[in-house]
C-alpha cells in the first residue's frame, strides 16, 4: 500500500498507513492475533485521523477492503472508501468448520498465499504460512460485514482484477449490489490479487486520487 499512500502524500494529503498487528514482523506474532485487534487497530488510527482533519476517506487490499467496510459500516461520517479486491464474504460454512478442525486437530498455519502478481520480479512482503486462527477470525467477521453492507451509504469505489487467484468475482460483485451509497468499479485487465503492485498500479493510484479529489469538490 506504501506507493498509493506516497501518491496520496505527494497530492498534499495527510495520510495513516497502518502496520496491522502482527503484520510486518513474525509468523508467531501473527498467530497471536485477529480481527478483533486489526479493527480495533483501524478503529483507533481512524479517530486519530478523523480528530486533525476536515474528512477521512479509507482505502484497503484485500482483508485491509473487509477492515474498511467494517469501519464504513460504523461511521456513516466517512466520506468515501476505495476497495482493491476486496474479502467481502465468508468462504462458507463447510471451509470455516474444516479449517476449526484443522485447529482443534493441533494444526495451527498452512500455506501462504502472497505474491498473487502478474508483473515479474515482484514480491508482496508477506508471511510463507497463513495462521489458521486469524484467518478463521477473518472469515467469521466477513460473515458480519458482508450482511451489513446496506449501512454504507458513503460513495464507494470498487477495483477488480480480472484474474485473482486468492479471491472469486462475487466478493466485489456482491459489494458493488449490497451497499446504500453510490458505487463504481473498475475493472483491471492486466493484475492478479495484489494489484496495488502490479501492472496496474499506477492505474488504480491515478483513479483513486481522483475519486476522492471529486468527491472533495463535490461535497464542499
Amino acid at each position: 500500500m506504501r506507493p498509493l499512500a506516497t501518491r496520496f502524500v505527494d497530492a498534499g494529503f495527510s495520510v495513516e498507513l497502518l502496520l496491522l498487528p502482527g503484520h510486518g514482523t513474525s509468523l508467531e506474532d501473527m498467530k497471536q492475533s485477529t480481527f478483533a485487534d486489526w479493527s480495533g487497530h483501524v478503529e483507533a488510527a481512524y479517530v486519530g485521523l478523523a480528530a486533525r482533519t476536515e474528512r477521512v476517506f479509507v482505502v484497503g487490499l484485500s482483508m485491509g477492503g473487509l477492515l474498511t467496510c467494517w469501519l464504513a459500516e460504523r461511521h456513516p461520517e466517512i466520506a468515501g472508501i476505495v476497495v482493491i479486491n476486496p474479502i467481502i464474504e465468508s468462504l462458507g460454512s463447510e471451509i470455516e468448520e474444516g479449517i476449526a478442525a484443522l485447529i482443534e486437530a493441533g494444526v495451527d498455519e498452512t500455506d501462504g498465499i502472497g505474491s498473487d502478481i502478474a508483473k515479474e520480479g515482484v514480491n508482496e512482503s508477506s508471511y510463507a504460512m497463513t495462521p489458521l486462527l486469524p484467518l478463521l477470525s477473518m472469515l467469521e467477521a466477513a460473515t458480519d460485514v458482508s450482511s451489513n453492507l446496506s449501512k454504507i451509504t458513503c460513495p464507494v469505489l470498487c477495483f477488480r482484477s480480472t484474474q485473482d487467484h486468492v479471491l472469486e468475482a462475487n466478493h466485489s460483485e456482491h459489494l458493488m449490489a449490497s451497499v446504500a451509497g453510490p458505487a463504481e468499479r473498475i475493472i483491471l485487465e492486466n493484475s492478479y490479487h495484489v494489484a496495488t503492485l502490479d501492472y496496474d498500479a499506477e492505474l488504480v493510484e491515478i483513479q483513486t486520487l481522483a475519486f476522492v479529489e471529486r468527491l472533495i469538490e463535490e461535497q464542499q
